[in-house]
């Protein structure tokens, strides 16, 4: 008997426990880009807890009610890095935090990152998921050597995901790593009070064109590859919209700097995600942590790094091997691999530079041999 329409609400309000169990795994995929820079940040007592995870909170809540799709997010990785440096204080995160914002709101109510989106070639945004797949994998592999039978113990359970796609395997590896315990947390120096110029040129300038390629321009092709007609409300300005209003509105009350990192949307779906149950569960987990404060800073901070290598790993394959790499025609493959080098380099702004450098080469290549073909034949018909 066919389905009526109201039984397809149903079904969509309440899912089948597979799905659910696999949106409760999928929503924890992503502590493997979370916890790296999160934790540290918060035992060198640079940020506080609460309005750290109440941030994250209120981030994933606001996905599940404007994207419905498990849309990541994540710490902005350049102010992360900064963070974790020493180069910024508490006051100078909320600084780059409400600039980043108030940027990416302006952005979003013009239609430049649209036409942007539209006019970088499929093949170059490919070679930037690739390349950003590629650097997530190495992080991973460091974290893996540094704890390696955690680590293999850890990929082995995840690689179940062949066997059981939508399984709790990320759920049963997180839970696992807190029971385990005994991680290591790099130390963190606090800052000395930077002035605004070096807040901007320290963090604001590496941290936005990483955020508009990976977090607006690829966050938005990866969404729409997973979860096809389902992430229509996925777009370039609204992902803009939603980064900057966090940013914006929570950064300055003690909030993590937050973005929709590409890689993060790879690995909800990597491990079972792929309703608004996802970021609604996890956003009820981060709720659970700000209550918590310090006592779920020292859980986590005990998660063994073998464990967030192995979670970052899979991410990482996931997000490079998308269905355009395999579909790609051979023409397009060097464009890609120019992308994804010069990504893994030097960062995703000199990804798109040789992407766009090797197309230009590609396109110019084709038309030459074109006009060779053409000449070709005019002789023949003479």
């Amino acid at each position: 008997m066919p389905e009526t329409q109201s039984q397809a609400r149903v079904a969509t309000r309440f899912p089948a426990r597979p799905q659910l169990l696999g949106d409760v795994s999928g929503a924890f995929g992503d502590l493997g880009t979370l916890l790296p820079y999160v934790v540290p940040a918060l035992v060198a007592g640079i940020l506080s807890p609460t309005p750290v995870f109440a941030g994250f909170a209120a981030g994933y809540a606001l996905v599940a009610v404007v994207y419905r799709v498990p849309i990541a997010v994540q710490p902005m990785k350049a102010l992360g890095a900064a963070i974790l440096a020493g180069g910024l204080a508490s006051r100078d995160i909320a600084w780059a935090g409400a600039i980043i914002g108030a940027v990416l709101l302006l952005l979003s109510a013009t239609p430049l990152l649209e036409r942007a989106a539209r006019l970088i070639p499929q093949s170059v945004v490919t070679g930037l998921q690739v390349g950003l797949g590629l650097g997530l994998a190495l992080v991973g592999f460091a974290a893996i050597r540094a704890d390696p039978l955690t680590g293999a113990a850890a990929l082995a359970v995840l690689g179940l995901t062949f066997v059981v796609p939508r399984g709790p395997w990320a759920l049963l590896v997180v839970l696992g790593g807190i029971l385990l315990g005994g991680g290591a947390v790099a130390p963190v120096s606090v800052a000395a009070a930077p002035s605004l110029q070096a807040v901007i040129l320290g963090g604001v300038v590496p941290q936005l064109p990483l955020t508009l390629m990976n977090a607006v321009i690829v966050a938005a092709a990866v969404a729409r590859s997973f979860y096809g007609a389902a992430a229509h409300r996925v777009t370039e300005r609204r992902l803009a919209a939603t980064s900057g209003l966090l940013n914006l509105a929570l950064v300055p009350f003690g909030a993590m700097p937050m973005c929709h990192g590409a890689g993060g949307i790879a690995a909800h779906h990597r491990f079972g995600a792929r309703t608004a149950l996802a970021p609604t569960a996890i956003a009820l987990a981060a709720g659970a942590a700000a209550l918590a404060g310090d006592e779920m800073v020292r859980l986590l901070a005990g998660i063994p790094s073998g464990v967030v290598g192995a979670l970052l790993f899979w991410a990482a394959a996931e997000l490079s091997f998308s269905r355009r790499l395999f579909d790609a025609r051979p023409d397009c493959r060097p464009v890609i691999a120019a992308a994804a080098i010069g990504t893994v380099a030097a960062g995703a702004t000199v990804g798109l530079l040789a992407g766009v450098a090797a197309e230009g080469v590609r396109a110019h290549v084709v038309r030459q041999a074109r006009r060779k073909a053409e000449r070709t034949d005019r002789r023949r018909q003479t």
